[in-house]
């Protein structure tokens, strides 16, 4: 029986434009399949280079002034549709599940989100979990199993009583040689309020 839920944050509860990210970022000469450009993006997601310092990197490499990285960088956030904030606080008030999120989320990002959802809105979405965990904040990122470890060790969470819902298989299915269950959620085709009915086997 499940007792906890982990979810993933974007591409389950706000929307991404992945192809327009890749498009920007290519645009200014950034190509993730660079090892260093990989590197670095890793270092930041895990919070270990600041927004300052990546900034600068692509300065110099790519001859990108910082306002045109970060608007590129930003381009993947879209809306957040109220629907999956409503689901979100009707299994709070089931009182069923210990909730948490479990984020590759980075400063520029969880900035941009703060000032465009406003602080109100943030704080009522953040307040619906029991931990709110961004790989910036706790030097981790999905998909090295050490994330998941930290989030079931810090928790004292059964992985057998878990489930992890993310829109990247590589991340669900590290997740899922801990034991722990998943649903490698597809976006436009599945919606993370249809849980209980596309996972109707583990409720």
């Amino acid at each position: 029986m499940i007792k906890n839920v982990i979810f993933d944050f974007g591409d389950i509860f706000i929307n991404l434009d992945k192809k327009r990210f890749a498009l920007e970022m290519r645009l200014l000469g950034i190509s993730e399949e660079n090892k260093e450009v990989k590197f670095v993006l890793d270092q930041y997601e895990m919070g270990l280079i600041s927004t300052e310092e990546i900034a600068k990197f692509f300065q110099t490499k790519n001859k990108t002034s910082p306002e045109k990285f970060m608007k590129a960088w930003n381009s993947i956030l879209l809306d957040f549709p109220l629907q999956r904030l409503a689901f979100l606080k009707e299994l709070v008030k089931s009182k069923k599940y210990r909730l948490f999120l479990l984020s590759n989320t980075n400063d520029l990002h969880i900035s941009w989100i703060q000032k465009n959802w406003g602080q109100k809105l943030y704080q009522e979405f953040k307040d619906c979990y029991e931990k709110f965990y961004l790989s910036h904040e706790i030097h981790f990122r999905k998909p090295n199993l050490d994330i998941y470890q930290f989030v079931l060790q810090q928790n004292n969470l059964l992985a057998s009583q878990t489930l992890f819902v993310d829109d990247t298989k590589v991340n669900t299915d590290a997740a899922s040689t801990l034991g722990i269950h998943v649903w490698n959620l597809k976006p436009g085709t599945d919606d993370v309020t249809e849980l209980y009915t596309k996972k109707a086997d583990l409720f």
